[in-house]
């Protein structure tokens, strides 16, 4: 997720302080990615920089000044241009998991047990979310619903590398 253009979004929907920002991250986001006040203001400060946002005012506070903000044209054109990009599918999961495999097998470990393992804390994890989703409100259910179907490819890759484990490793051998 990409905090600075999520950020820049959020403002598009209105003019909002620092503090506006992070409430309406901690709704939509902090779930999956939570963000601490110090990352708004920092990417605030970026997004000033590189005049995406403007500044439109600012009233005394108790502190510093609290400092009211509205996205700019250029700042909009680069939120219709991030929500029209279409992310790159990750396969890190995957990756990491079919590196530790390889490693396993080259040390001559127990490929079968790290993947035992892994799908364990997959399924753990699917219970979580299921389990998140029964109170859930229909944001809490998507986001729930995204990270399942996930693991539940993760699930299918873990168990078609078990069933070619004994060839993996001959391939390694060689």
């Amino acid at each position: 997720m990409d905090t600075r253009l999520t950020l820049l979004g959020l403002l598009g929907s209105g003019p909002g302080y620092g503090y506006d920002l992070k409430l309406s991250w901690d709704r939509w986001f902090a779930q999956t990615k939570p963000l601490a006040f110090g990352q708004v203001y920092s990417s605030l400060a970026r997004l000033l920089r590189d005049n995406l946002i403007s500044q439109v005012g600012a009233e005394p506070g108790a502190g510093p000044a609290r400092k009211r903000y509205e996205i700019t044209k250029a700042g909009r054109a680069a939120v219709e241009e991030w929500i029209r990009r279409p992310e790159v599918p990750s396969d890190s999961i995957q990756a990491d998991l079919f590196a530790k495999t390889v490693i396993a097998l080259l040390l001559d470990d127990d490929a079968e047990h790290l993947l035992d393992l892994q799908r364990t804390a997959h399924t753990a994890r699917m219970r979580e979310l299921t389990r998140l989703k029964q109170d859930g409100d229909l944001h809490t259910v998507l986001v729930a619903d995204h990270a399942l179907f996930h693991l539940e490819a993760d699930l299918r890759w873990i168990d078609l590398t078990a069933a070619r484990l004994s060839e993996l490793r001959e391939e390694v051998r060689a």
